[in-house]
């Protein structure tokens, strides 16, 4: 009898999600083969999961230090000299520059209400410089597994010129999958909001980390917002031999080709100024911030012992929520930017979730 319901037990799901997390792909081509990936219906199922919401990620004590003794994130501290930045100006990157804003209450002229009473992660640039340097800003995930995914960040561009705000995927310099938001030419007069898709790769390294000449590799998109006016979604979909970019769900760019990394790798949110004027331009005349809200990243891990967990956990496919769909944040529909799976009852476990309060 007990061989009996175990057997039974095996064939359904114990838990929603336990088979993965289907994406819709928006690209109008279709997608390399990969095992999971359905080419005629522009789907993928990812098996595993990284979500941090910062605006109620718990914080332990006085200071924000306390943000990162999860395993999610770190704060990165190093320095670049001015030959290395390949700028006017070395960069300090010092985990002080990156915090949680609490709520002020009191809202600024391009926030609202609702945005001023909301806790958020900031991403400081500073105006004066140190040692030559200028004081910036990354946070990374710790886990370097990253592979096949989508990744998407809620954030607001700082409206100081003078700053590099960068979401990107990265293995090396030449395996990395860039949205990079120069400040300096956003243009509120014409209404011009640019934000530059970049694969990152030998060719590029090669012309000294200038990807602009590399062809398809390098695509300057117009956003339809403005970026330093409110939150919005930035995705970047990594697939065999094809990448997509986004904003707010409709998609900017597609590229495939050799550049398109084949490594696992990890994320990084990062804002910074090395003095460019091809570039980042700055300093800036005053600090600076880059706000984000949340990451979400759901993605296959290059971890054989992750996989070994996924066919575990995964008996049945078609079993009653086995299978999770992400809701997609869409230019007229932003509602499933509040949505996180580790908030639903009934989660799969053996997920990396920030720590929450309750």
């Amino acid at each position: 009898l007990l061989l009996l319901l175990l057997s039974c037990a095996a064939q359904l799901a114990l838990a929603d999600c336990e088979c993965g997390y289907l994406s819709t792909i928006n690209g109008t081509t279709t997608i390399a083969s990969l095992s999971n990936v359905n080419s005629n219906s522009n789907t993928a199922l990812f098996t595993d999961l990284l979500e941090t919401d910062f605006t109620r990620v718990h914080i332990n004590g006085l200071d924000d230090d306390d943000l990162f003794q999860n395993t999610d994130w770190a704060p990165q501290a190093f320095n670049l000299t001015r030959e290395r930045a390949r700028g006017d100006y070395g960069e300090m990157f010092t985990p002080g520059n990156v915090r949680i804003r609490r709520s002020s209450g009191q809202p600024s002229e391009a926030e609202s209400e609702a945005e001023a009473d909301a806790q958020q992660l900031e991403l400081v640039v500073g105006s004066k410089l140190v040692d030559g340097m200028v004081p910036v800003a990354e946070l990374d995930t710790q886990r370097l597994d990253l592979v096949w995914g989508t990744f998407r960040a809620s954030m607001k561009m700082s409206r100081v010129e003078g700053t590099c705000a960068a979401f990107f995927w990265y293995f090396n310099d030449t395996q990395e999958i860039d949205m990079e938001f120069l400040s300096r030419d956003f243009n509120a007069a014409n209404g011009s909001y640019p934000v530059n898709l970049v694969l990152q790769s030998r060719e590029a390294a090669l012309a000294g980390h200038d990807a602009s000449g590399t062809g398809s590799n390098f695509v300057k998109a117009y956003l339809p917002f403005d970026p330093t006016a409110g939150f919005h979604e930035y995705r970047i979909d990594y697939l065999p031999g094809r990448v997509f970019f986004y904003a707010d769900g409709a998609v900017l760019a597609e590229m495939d080709g050799p550049a398109v990394p084949s490594s696992p790798g990890h994320l990084i949110v990062q804002h910074w100024s090395n003095g460019n004027r091809f570039w980042s331009g700055g300093p800036p005349a005053q600090d600076a911030a880059l706000a984000v809200r949340y990451v979400k990243a759901y993605f296959n891990s290059s971890l054989p012992q992750r996989h070994r967990d996924w066919e575990a956990r995964c008996r049945d496919p078609t079993a009653p929520g086995a299978v999770c769909s992400i809701p997609d944040v869409t230019p007229d529909d932003s509602s499933a930017a509040g949505w996180f799976f580790v908030n639903q009852r009934n989660m799969t476990n053996n997920q990396t979730v920030s720590e929450q309060n309750e």
